[in-house]
């Protein structure tokens, strides 16, 4: 397991995902008391200014973690039930049988059946998971639209289910984490915005982490291209943009470092205690909203490379954005890389995504990063 920091080996890696078409990236990598920090490529495509690796960057659904820790913390403190059905809490989101089936653990390992909402309140990604039907002119339409999110979870709740509830493999759906919020909410007496920020981000310490509530990010900051399977050409920026399709589920603005602090404290215990630690990390097989099946605990998954060992985290993405981070279980190693585009891979004769040098070049990264 002692693979150290080699920096020369880190400079190359994230270079070359710039050079396979990344406009910019940036990433921290720590390994002991050894530290790493890294960016390549710009920020911004039209004026060439640089990416550094103090940016203040979306990070899309690694707030998942985030929330589903707070939701253990009122677990913890007795005012919810890990396996108590959702109809209790909220009969009128959830009503009749479903309610009473979908349990809260169900919600938060996306085993529910619940529909994702997203192809129902983006009227041009209706054929989703068909993306050679889907288009882009929605996600325009809505760059500023203040969405409810209790509307957002009535067209999921309604749409056809995925699945039965507790079935696997699950399938991922963002419906489930805002009903989470809602849940707080219905538990603490105040949104999940004010609970998060006061229980998980300031007890971690997170001076440069948010949930912003409105379309901006403050401070400095990439631009977000978004390419849509190649249907945005060049890729628009959508840095700017409305985060109410997702509320508290996938707001977060966060860096680098502090990401890679809060994996590191959760691992350790210091977020939730070490039981609740242990529910996060039992798994259960689920459908990624890429149509892979991967392994998935409570806001967190898992990843391993052969004979190393068990790396924890989440990764994210927005309209432009993504991230990813990932802790090793003794907390020792950890890799967060962000990127400023999404969606990068042109669909082939059959409406799959084509490979692209880019998601070798990032793996490859991560490799190097988690591994060494």
């Amino acid at each position: 397991m002692k693979n150290p920091l080699d920096s020369a080996a880190l400079d190359a890696a994230i270079e070359n995902v710039h050079r396979a078409g990344m406009p910019g990236l940036f990433a921290e990598v720590r390994y002991g008391g050894q530290v790493w920090r890294g960016a390549a490529g710009v920020a911004d495509v039209a004026t060439g200014r640089p990416v550094t690796a103090d940016m203040r960057h979306r990070v899309g659904s690694i707030t998942k973690t985030f929330t589903a820790a707070a939701v253990l913390q009122q677990v913890e403190s007795g005012q919810i039930g890990l396996d108590t059905p959702i109809g209790r809490y909220l009969p009128k989101l959830v009503p009749g049988e479903r309610g009473d089936a979908i349990t809260v653990r169900m919600l938060i390992n996306h085993t529910s059946g619940l529909a994702e909402y997203l192809p129902y309140a983006y009227p041009s990604l209706k054929a989703y998971p068909v993306l050679a039907d889907t288009g882009p002119q929605s996600l325009d339409d809505h760059r500023f639209r203040r969405f409810d999110s209790t509307e957002l979870i009535e067209m999921g709740v309604t749409a056809p289910a995925v699945g039965i509830p507790g079935g696997t493999p699950g399938v991922y759906s963002n419906t489930n984490y805002l009903l989470l919020c809602e849940l707080l909410e219905h538990a603490t007496g105040t949104t999940a915005e004010r609970y998060i920020t006061r229980n998980v981000i300031e007890r971690a310490g997170l001076r440069d982490t948010e949930l912003a509530a409105g379309p901006y990010v403050d401070g400095p900051h990439s631009q977000l291209y978004e390419a849509w399977f190649g249907m945005i050409d060049p890729p628009r920026d959508y840095s700017v943009y409305d985060m109410s399709w997702v509320g508290p589920s996938a707001s977060l603005i966060s860096t680098v470092t502090d990401l890679n602090r809060f994996y590191r404290m959760l691992m350790a215990g210091e977020i939730v205690g070490p039981s609740s630690l242990a529910q996060m990390q039992r798994t259960v097989p689920v459908v990624s909203q890429e149509g892979k099946t991967i392994d998935y605990g409570l806001g967190l998954h898992p990843m391993e490379g052969p004979g190393q060992g068990t790396f924890w985290g989440h990764g994210g993405t927005v309209w432009g954005g993504g991230a990813l981070s990932m802790t090793r279980a003794d907390g020792e190693r950890q890799m967060t890389v962000a990127v400023n585009m999404q969606r990068w891979n042109r669909l082939d004769s059959s409406g799959r995504p084509r490979p692209h040098p880019i998601d070798d070049a990032l793996a490859t990264l991560y490799g190097v990063a988690m591994y060494g």
